[in-house]
């Protein structure tokens, strides 16, 4: 039986089919949806003789531009060309830095910005008009008049890697979509329990024995990346103006790096063993800090992120270490949690002396960190108080609460593998309204959003990419799109198209319209088939609460 979620989706689908009929020439095809888009009479036909115009400053936009559409429409200039021409204009003015505007006429295209990153954002909304509007071999657009900025200057998406291993060359597909749909923070979750993902120089260990297994075998052969592929990709990042920000996680979740180098391990509990690094022990630091040196060096980022979240979960083996006895004593810390921000404090100001930012989840709160050099990522939906008390304190934000940005949670209510909330998941439609006109929306110190997948479930890349198309798309308009230009219907109608898009590029994505593609990655085999079964308790479980 079809079940009311699916049936709403489909009822608004053969709306949509008059609305779009209606409303064909009001309705720009854009996602994220521009601020404002006026129709004007008339049409620009682009086809493979149009000229691009732009200062040599400009030639890495411009073939990106056009990378673009050698990738979605297998576009290919002519050498011969004709009298129309795309021309790219900075201008002074006090623009937003990713703002744009782009004015179409019969025979010239105009983008204007204040800097490449504007151009860049304008480029790729007229790529997406010219997919959008391709009919055989041209693209008759009509003559657009687009005024365009963003909502949220943070607009991010984080991977985990750790529990299951994708690749440079997924990580590098992901990169592409991100840059299309104005994404512009790739925030790499990279350590773990399960795996340690990134080579680092002067512990080698850490791959070769801590990048061993992953969510779904602990015996799986060691998988990472190089310092040589992070290097790449971070190069690949950058000319996509994506910011890449690696997060070593600790003083938990600290498994993984345990099992190489052990000697810095503060113990865990049975559920979660040798969970934390050892607060009691100078050595710690010195070895944590060796790593986030290296780390600093490969990444083109000026933040880390600590992670310092969920600690609770193995503290407990340091209420009988004598070393966090003596550290307990030397500082007159009185607790556990004293202790946890203690540890927090310190590798902080490890992090502050690499002119780096501290990002971390909102457990940091109460380390009472640098608020000028802290930014912190409210996830915690069912504790709006840890929001409030943080922008009470001053402290820029990031907001990914699991309800409605985790994207392990399930995207329709029949789907079963992953992740519920007291009955409630993240639909597409859930994720592109946020987050609506909450007071906190229009705080200055909220920097922007960003979608979480943690990848308990996520065995492969067919299942990623269920898991994340189509809602990448719902994701950058609730980052980039004002409220009041939101509309189900419009935003629906536009995806339509993209699904489309995914099809022909192979993404195994999610069909919210129908039910033709759902059964493979739901159900990719038996012993999937409620939520996923823990390969190392052999218990049934919902997956990480972060």
């Amino acid at each position: 039986m079809m079940n009311i979620n699916r049936c709403l989706v489909l009822l608004l689908g053969c709306l949509m089919f008059a609305f779009s009929k209606a409303t064909a020439e009001e309705t720009c095809p854009i996602i994220p949806q521009p601020l404002k888009a006026d129709r004007q009479k008339g049409f620009f036909v682009f086809d493979k003789g149009v000229r691009i115009l732009g200062t040599q400053q400009l030639a890495n936009e411009i073939i990106k531009f056009r990378n673009i559409l050698q990738d979605k429409i297998d576009y290919q200039p002519s050498l011969k060309k004709n009298s129309k021409i795309i021309q790219l204009v900075l201008i002074n003015g006090s623009l937003d830095e990713q703002a744009y505007q782009i004015q179409i006429s019969t025979n010239i295209i105009t983008i204007r910005a204040i800097c490449k990153e504007g151009l860049a954002n304008g480029l790729t909304s007229l790529a997406q008009l010219i997919i959008n509007y391709k009919e055989g071999k041209v693209s008759k657009i009509p003559n657009w008049q687009i005024t365009d900025e963003p909502r949220f200057a943070w607009r991010g998406f984080m991977l985990d890697e750790s529990r299951h291993f994708f690749g440079e060359q997924k990580v590098k597909q992901l990169l592409d979509w991100m840059a299309y749909y104005k994404l512009n923070k790739f925030h790499w979750h990279l350590t773990d329990e399960q795996g340690w993902r990134l080579a680092i120089e002067k512990y080698p260990k850490l791959t070769a024995i801590g990048g061993i297994g992953n969510h779904s075998n602990k015996t799986a052969a060691a998988k990472f990346y190089t310092q040589a592929e992070i290097k790449t990709i971070v190069a690949y990042a950058v000319e996509r103006n994506i910011e890449v920000i690696p997060e070593i996680d600790m003083p938990g979740h600290a498994t993984a790096a345990n099992r190489a180098y052990p000697e810095y391990s503060g113990g865990g509990t049975k559920e979660h063993p040798e969970f934390t690094f050892n607060p009691g022990k100078d050595a710690t630091y010195s070895y944590l800090t060796d790593i986030l040196k290296e780390v600093k060096s490969l990444f083109k980022s000026d933040k880390i992120h600590l992670g310092a979240d969920e600690v609770s979960f193995g503290a407990k083996a340091w209420e009988t270490n004598e070393e966090v006895k003596a550290l307990m004593a030397k500082h007159q810390l009185n607790n556990i949690l004293e202790v946890e921000n203690y540890f927090v404090k310190r590798m902080a100001d490890s992090i502050f002396k690499l002119n780096a930012k501290v990002l971390a989840w909102d457990e940091v709160l109460s380390a009472n960190l640098d608020k000028e050099k802290t930014i912190l990522f409210w996830w915690r939906h069912d504790k709006p108080q840890i929001l409030d008390q943080a922008l009470a304190k001053g402290y820029a934000v990031v907001i990914c609460p699991r309800l409605p940005l985790y994207l392990d949670f399930v995207q329709d209510e029949s789907h079963k593998l992953g992740r519920k909330w007291s009955g409630k998941f993240n639909s597409i439609l859930n994720v592109y309204q946020y987050p609506g006109n909450e007071s906190f929306a229009s705080n200055s110190l909220v920097k922007g959003l960003q979608a979480n997948l943690w990848t308990e479930t996520i065995y492969n890349t067919e299942r990623l990419d269920f898991m994340l198309f189509p809602r990448i798309a719902a994701v950058a308009e609730a980052g980039w799109t004002k409220q009041k230009n939101k509309n189900n219907d419009m935003f629906l109608n536009i995806l339509k198209n993209e699904l489309k898009l995914y099809k022909k590029q192979g993404i195994y994505y999610f069909d919210p319209f129908g039910d033709e593609l759902p059964k493979k990655a739901e159900n990719p085999n038996e012993k999937t088939k409620t939520d996923y079964v823990d390969p190392f308790t052999k218990e049934t479980k919902l997956g990480r609460q972060n």
